[in-house]
Formats: structure tokens, sequence, C-alpha cells
């Protein structure tokens, strides 16, 4: 079961919201003024950018006719979403969009990645993580190490009661890049091999280079985020060199799911792949490379 996250439980009010605005047949300008909101502010809620209080909460659930049990369950959600998460703490440094998708994947109950050229955050060595952030002149030098502890945090959610299942494709040459150096890189294989031996919840495939479509998502970054309230639909997310944000629109996210299926087939089995980083992290000479 996964921790309760307050961006997770926003996301899940404001959707059952707009979905109940909808089955009772308002438009939403209508019902922002009939509830007390300005239509800006009200698409600013259905959004997740304001959020509701005890007092405006009410007239909006005594407009949608909501009681009983399902009352509750939304009241509950909006206690759960004025906690306040460790990445909220990060503000200063984290974007919006980013702390609203480190909310999501703490969250999450489990996690589909795929990455063509570097391993997915959440399985990173500290010294491959500051290596990958410290190349990005995007980042300023002071920021580099305060980026690293936010990545260490985020991987928290491998371990313990409340472990998130992820599912990471990564292309062969994940396994080459040396990102960092050659002991950097070596380091980071002998840690996925303890994660893939210790952890049942971590599943690492490899596209090999024989895969006749290995290449098919080019150089793309995605993730998807599936949680346990059967009220919520899969969060997705991309990245590229110059942006990272949400996918809200559906088609994109279902093609996006079936893109990690066709990968996924392209991939080497959990054993196959783990015996394959084994060799390349022995493979690996610490002081001349290979």
């Amino acid at each position: 079961m996964a921790p309760v996250s307050p961006t997770v439980a926003r996301w899940e009010l404001v959707l059952r919201l707009r979905e109940l605005r909808e089955q009772r047949g308002f438009d939403s300008a209508t019902f922002a003024k009939r509830t007390g909101f300005t239509p800006a502010n009200w698409s600013h809620v259905e959004k997740a950018r304001r959020v509701l209080t005890a007092t405006t909460i009410g007239p909006v659930l005594e407009l949608l006719e909501v009681d009983g049990e399902e009352r509750e369950e939304l009241l509950a959600l909006l206690t759960e979403s004025k906690e306040r998460g460790w990445w909220a703490k990060s503000s200063a440094l984290l974007g919006a969009e980013l702390q609203r998708y480190y909310g999501m994947e703490f969250g999450a109950e489990s996690i589909r990645s795929y990455d063509s050229l570097v391993v997915p955050g959440l399985l990173q060595t500290e010294e491959y993580a500051r290596a990958l952030i410290s190349a990005d002149v995007m980042i300023r030098p002071v920021q580099v190490e305060q980026l690293v502890a936010v990545r260490l945090r985020r991987q928290e959610r491998l371990r313990g009661d409340d472990r998130v299942e992820l599912t990471a494709v990564v292309g062969e040459a994940t396994l080459l890049q040396q990102i960092g150096g050659p002991k950097v890189l070596r380091g980071q294989l002998e840690h996925l091999v303890d994660l893939l031996t210790e952890l049942d919840s971590v599943s690492v495939r490899v596209i090999p280079f024989t895969a006749t479509s290995g290449a098919m998502l080019g150089g793309s970054s995605f993730h998807l985020l599936d949680f346990a309230s059967e009220n919520l639909p899969t969060f997705t997310w991309v990245e590229s060199a110059v942006f990272g944000g949400a996918v809200e629109d559906t088609d994109q996210v279902r093609d996006l799911g079936f893109a990690f299926v066709r990968a996924l087939d392209q991939s080497l089995s959990r054993a196959d792949s783990l015996e394959l980083i084994e060799r390349y992290s022995k493979g690996w000479d610490t002081e001349v490379g290979r």
C-alpha cells in the first residue's frame, strides 16, 4: 500500500468533483457562479492549481448533492491534501511541475519507466546522479548537491512495507555509457545487480542491441504511474533535453502505454537482464575502462 500523498489526494479530489459536476449536467462557468467562485478560480480548482478549504468545499458538495459515505471520502481527501509532502520543503529549488511529479511518485503503487540512455532516477547511485546533474548546463553548481539529496530521498519508496513496484526498461547502451567515468558506471551497474538480487519489487529489463526494433522510441524518456485508487487514471510524465512535464491528453497517455508494452516485448527477461548487467559490471576496470 502506497503512503498518503497530498498531491495524489488533491488530484483524486478534483477529478471526482469534476466528474460529479459533469454527471449533474453543470458547465464549469455556471457551476462556479452557483458555488461562489469566479469561472477562472474554479478552473484553477479543477486543474489542482488552487486548493479548496473546509469552507469553500461546502457549497460545492451541497450543489452536487453529495452525502453519506461519498461525502466522507471527499472530505477525507481534502484533509489529506492539506498535508505537506517532503518535496514541498524544496519548493525554492524545484518548480511546481516537478514538485507535482515527485508528489505523484511518492503516492504511486507502481511505476513503469522507459529510458533509452540513462539509468532512471529511482535506481541511480549518488555518484551517478551527481555526474548527471552536474553535467546539466541549466543547473547552477550551487544546486547540484541539493538536487542529488532530493533524488536520493525519492529512492526511499523502493524499500519498506509501502515499497513501490518498479519496472524499468532501458537500452543496452545504458550499460556502456560512461556517465561520470568507468568507476562511477561500474558502481552504478553493481548497484543495479544488488537491487535486483535483493528486491523482487524492482525489475530492470534491458533492450539488447540485437533487438530488431530496439530503437523504436529513439532517445525518449517517460514514466507511467499507477495508483491503488480505482478512481485515478495513469499519470504520465515525459522528459527531453529541455522539457519535463505531465501528459494530460488521454490519447497520448494510452499511446505511451502501448509504447511501453512494445518496449517490454523487445527486452530481455528480468533474469537475463540481470545476467547481462552483472556481466557488464564485471567487465569494467575501474582504472582504464573495458
